[in-house]
């Protein structure tokens, strides 16, 4: 931990960050964990499960720009406030009126997607209280909410065997709504707000080619990570015939690792810097995706690789968010919503390419080949700019790896 972080910034907003994005991110991939019951229940075939746990995915990539440009319009706070009243309400509505069918879920899909939408709230309401020094490691503890996979992996699947998998949609508003109490008594917004900007100046960062390659960046990293937290169940149940008990323990062991390793991913990146990390992160993603799609025929092998490869992208999350507040710290709020969109595309992409695979070839193995092939890109992209930033807009920021 940096020296002098805890008296850097706001220690309640930081917790509250966390807190609120952990259980958000918790209910946005309660379907993964679901999948091999609810499948079972809806009659859906490969194509469809992936579908299914993919939409949430997508939903809260594109929301993530929405809620993105709420936090630089209204504040953090109070745009956290409106997204997790949404959620809590729509899952309390699922639960009393059912989901009995394949449309229902894809709808139930687009509701969560605000849950995922979470990111784009979190990250800026945290780093807004702390200097450049600190961004990494500050992001990093707030992401380090996505340990909520972990959450939604241990417990769904036990608790659904108890009770059915749709009171799940109920249940889960407990911990949502003792979050939403302790997140509306701690959180406060930074008294460092920009000023609300024309609606057309959102788009500016657009014309910068750098945001373009943030936004590929973090579609690996966090893609990889949601996309697999949001399929790992599936695939141990398809692949080793494990329950979906069983599954959930793998799959929670996988993103475990991912979610653990993101506020270090953030401190090595402050203090090796940001470049270098990532540059370990999509050589070693790939080589374990490579590695995963000749079909390993042991569990344990095959979970070996899993947990490698979260480390790796899970290292990768924070490491891309020491950077972004460095180039766009004007520009964070809105940022925040295009890079997480981003990833969120590129979760969406790896789950619904893995049930696509599985659908027409009979096994998933030639989704997590391509995902490799596209963490290959990131690096060639990576070292591409690696000069460029470090001579123009890094030697500029003060104390700060590039």
């Amino acid at each position: 931990m940096n020296k002098g972080f805890w008296q850097a910034g706001h220690r309640p907003t930081l917790i509250a960050a966390f807190l609120y994005f952990d259980v958000a991110f918790m209910v946005w991939v309660i379907l993964g964990p679901l999948a091999p019951l609810i499948a079972t229940d809806l009659g859906l075939n490969s194509a469809q499960t992936g579908l299914m746990v993919a939409v949430p995915t997508l939903a809260g990539a594109l929301l993530r720009i929405v809620m993105g440009l709420m936090v630089d319009r209204v504040g953090p706070k109070r745009t956290g406030a409106f997204g997790q009243l949404l959620v809590i309400g729509g899952l309390l509505v699922a639960y009393f009126f059912g989901v009995g069918s394949f449309g229902a879920t894809l709808a139930l899909g687009l509701l969560l997607g605000f849950a995922g939408a979470s990111f784009a709230v979190a990250l800026p309401l945290a780093s807004r209280w702390y200097p450049p020094e600190h961004q990494g490691t500050a992001l990093g503890i707030a992401g380090m909410g996505n340990s909520g996979t972990v959450i939604a992996a241990l417990f769904a699947p036990m608790l659904a065997m108890i009770y059915g998998w749709s009171s799940i949609l109920g249940l889960v508003c407990i911990p949502l709504a003792i979050v939403f109490v302790i997140y509306m008594l701690a959180a406060k917004d930074s008294p460092d707000q920009p000023a609300p900007m024309p609606l057309a100046s959102y788009l500016i960062p657009l014309k910068d080619r750098d945001a373009w390659w943030f936004m590929l960046f973090y579609g690996v990293t966090f893609g990889g990570f949601v996309g697999l937290a949001a399929s790992l169940s599936i695939y141990f149940v398809d692949q080793f015939a494990l329950t979906p008990v069983q599954a959930g323990y793998c799959t929670a062991a996988c993103v475990f690792a991912g979610s653990l390793v993101r506020p270090l991913g953030g401190a090595m990146a402050d203090r090796i810097g940001g470049i270098r990390t990532l540059s370990v992160v999509y050589a070693l993603a790939a080589l374990m995706l490579v590695a995963i799609s000749t079909g390993p025929s042991s569990l344990a092998v095959a979970l070996g690789l899993f947990v490698i490869a979260m480390l790796a992208l899970g290292t990768g999350n924070g490491a891309v968010f020491q950077l972004v507040p460095q180039r766009f710290r004007k520009e964070i709020g809105i940022m925040t919503g295009l890079v997480g969109c981003a990833g969120g595309i590129g979760g969406f992409f790896l789950a619904s390419s893995l049930g696509i695979a599985k659908q027409y070839t009979g096994t998933p193995q030639a989704g997590f080949l391509i995902f490799a092939g596209i963490a290959l890109v990131a690096l060639a992209g990576l070292f591409a700019v690696k000069k460029r930033w470090r001579t123009t807009w890094g030697a500029a920021v003060q104390g700060v790896r590039i």
